[in-house]
């Protein structure tokens, strides 16, 4: 057996055509969805991160503003922009880059984004409509790998879905994603005893845990669906995931690349949030 390789780029792609079409169709009725990143300090990869959302942006047509802050920005000055944005009725999506300088609360930034605009779905109120399955805007990575799975038609319900991680941008919400979609999840992390044994007995892994090829053929299940989520540099140089891709290409069914795996996915499903956050806004008028 060889993997089908699921590549969210060109699945990313597809859907950001469609959202171009959506998008253009939404102007005709004078709705310019509208998105404001803010950026703190010059790290490398958020900057890198930050320049894919700003070409998604402008291929689909989405308004983008990227407000560019030094890193000694305090905490108050923050949370008084994210308070102007909130007021700003042009601003549909607000989304500040994580991880942030030491002198600011994560949480507390990202529980000052209003629910309405936080297009990341990180607000505790967006998590919570998620646990009890209602509408909300889902965390974009682990709406991404949902999405990649519906593209495939890969049966979710029913099915033992492990997910290696338990972060709260992916390894969590991507449990309870599978959950509402009827799937048995079981979470493991650092702690997990006889790891292989859970492993091996998923339909559906989801490796979402920052170590480069951790996952090899031996921990998977013949026929497995596994979602490579991991990003990391060899001495190298080289993007390689937490799964390593050649052995297991020969065991699963289907298999995400890193890159132009489950990274692309991320971005657009943003522009999704983002879009959705518009017509949401405007239904209010």
């Amino acid at each position: 057996m060889t993997a089908e390789i699921i590549y969210g780029s060109e699945l990313a792609q597809s859907l950001r055509d469609e959202m171009k079409e959506e998008v253009t169709e939404l102007k005709k009725q004078s709705i310019v969805p509208k998105l404001v990143v803010v950026l703190i300090g010059d790290d490398p990869a958020s900057k890198s991160y930050v320049s894919g959302k700003e070409k998604a942006a402008q291929y689909i047509g989405i308004d983008s503003e990227l407000i560019l802050l030094p890193s000694d920005t305090t905490e108050k000055d923050l949370l008084d922009r994210i308070d102007q944005y909130n007021q700003d009725e042009s601003i549909n999506g607000i989304l500040v880059q994580l991880p942030l300088p030491d002198q600011i609360d994560e949480q507390k930034v990202i529980e000052a984004i209003s629910p309405e605009k936080d297009v990341d779905g990180f607000h505790p109120i967006n998590i919570g409509r998620m646990l009890t399955n209602q509408d909300t805007f889902l965390p974009c990575t682990p709406f991404g790998i949902l999405t990649m799975l519906k593209s495939k038609s890969i049966e979710i319900e029913g099915k033992h879905a492990v997910v290696l991680g338990r972060s709260h941008i992916v390894g969590k919400p991507v449990g309870q994603l599978l959950l509402n979609e009827n799937a048995t999840v079981t979470y493991c992390h650092s702690r997990t005893k006889n790891l292989k044994e859970i492993t091996r007995s998923a339909d559906i892994l989801i490796v979402a845990i920052g170590r480069a090829s951790m996952i090899d053929a031996d921990d998977i299940k013949e026929g497995a669906t596994v979602i490579d989520v991991g990003v990391n540099r060899t001495e190298e140089g080289k993007l390689t995931g937490d799964v390593d891709f050649e052995s297991v290409k020969e065991k699963a069914s289907y298999l995400t690349p890193v890159p132009k795996g489950v990274g692309p996915m991320t971005i657009t499903m943003l522009m999704k949030n983002t879009i959705k956050a518009a017509i949401r806004h405007n239904s209010k008028k």
